[in-house]
């Protein structure tokens, strides 16, 4: 990236949803206090653009008081932390910016992805990609990479809605995030393998990037790195 005081940034597109992520470091902590001996510290923190509010919600969002950005936002760096290898760092620390350009739905699992792209543009070490990808079941019928339309249409007592991260390469997951209530085992299993095959798709977008992007710095510095994820409903 050729931002300045910026190692890395990406900005991922998923349907209507739109993020940008940028990651600093690894740099000496601020603080003293804040220093850990053996390993890296990771620094979150989640914007709106004031252009970007859904419908009806014009308020301003503080990125360190609003309770729903300062929970992603621990969502993010949790599901970082399992890839990082924040041991190469000691004593240091890496923080993400995101800001989320445009929403219709979905920014937990977009911003998951642009942070990933961004830390790879940073050429900091991570054990896998983290991808990123939400599964629904409605009317019986599991659908990925829901949309705020989606969302709303959902009946609160029969839908079914879950955000998921996974390490694609080490078939691991690090985030799940189901607020719903499951009728059976079996409807958690059926949109947690939506999930994982939504986030598989997300994973071959995602190397193919990274592997275009590294191909034509070979020939010029293009700055921010940009992805389109496309899913067909």
């Amino acid at each position: 990236s050729n931002n300045s005081n910026t190692s890395g940034s990406a900005i991922v597109q998923m349907g209507l949803t739109s993020v940008m992520a940028t990651v600093s470091g690894p740099m000496d902590c601020t603080r003293k206090s804040d220093e850990i001996a053996d390993r890296a510290t990771l620094d979150v923190q989640v914007r709106v653009a004031p252009f970007a509010a859904s419908s009806g919600d014009r308020r301003y969002m503080n990125p360190n008081t609003d309770r729903r950005l300062l929970e992603q936002a621990n969502l993010i760096q949790r599901a970082m932390e399992a890839s990082i290898l924040m041991q190469l760092h000691p004593r240091s620390k890496i923080e993400i910016s995101i800001v989320v350009l445009a929403d219709d739905g979905g920014r937990l699992c977009v911003a998951i992805n642009a942070a990933t792209l961004a830390l790879i543009d940073a050429g900091i070490a991570v054990r896998d990609f983290v991808c990123a990808c939400s599964a629904g079941l409605m009317d019986d019928v599991a659908l990925v990479d829901l949309n705020r339309q989606e969302l709303s249409n959902y009946d609160n007592t029969s839908a079914v809605y879950l955000p998921c991260a996974c390490m694609p390469q080490r078939n691991t997951i690090v985030l799940a995030q189901c607020e719903s209530r499951l009728a059976s085992a079996e409807t958690l299993d059926r949109v947690l393998k939506a999930a994982m095959a939504g986030c598989q798709a997300v994973f071959e977008v995602m190397s193919n990037a990274v592997r275009e992007r590294a191909t034509s710095l070979h020939t010029a510095n293009q700055g921010t790195a940009k992805v389109l994820l496309n899913f067909q409903h």
